[in-house]
């Protein structure tokens, strides 16, 4: 963290028996979730389905936030499809994500260049550069 900078927020979560298993719950009680691994038949979610959940949050409020600053009209109905896979390969696991956004009433140019600058400002998207294949794609 640089000198400049403040702390905004802090989560703070608890998570007990893994991704098979397990359970994570916030600090504050407002998330509780039963985890299971992507396929099975246990109640609950597993990770890959919370980032994708949190990701999407996170980029879409940085697309409203660079439209803003651009004076640019997004629709109530603007949305994002996360996809979030779990990959094995010789070197063990890793993840690729695809970010499919929707901004209609936005011309094409004019989105993508919202996707862009997007990428560039959501926290997300600045701790998995370098580390994560993202793709963001305009729908």
């Amino acid at each position: 963290m640089s000198h400049t900078s403040r702390l905004l927020y802090t989560a703070k979560v608890r998570t007990v028996g893994g991704r098979e298993n397990g359970s994570s719950r916030s600090f504050d009680g407002r998330l509780d979730v039963r985890l299971s691994s992507p396929g099975s038949a246990r109640i609950g979610t597993n990770p890959e389905t919370l980032l994708a959940a949190a990701w999407s949050a996170s980029f879409e409020s940085a697309v409203a936030f660079v439209a803003r600053e651009r004076t640019i009209a997004l629709g109530a109905d603007t949305h994002i499809d996360a996809e979030v896979d779990l990959n094995l390969a010789d070197h063990g696991y890793f993840l690729s994500i695809r970010l499919n956004v929707s901004l209609p009433g936005v011309e094409r140019e004019v989105a993508q260049g919202l996707l862009e600058a997007a990428h560039a400002l959501c926290p997300y998207s600045k701790a998995a550069r370098g580390n994560v294949d993202v793709a963001t794609t305009l729908i």
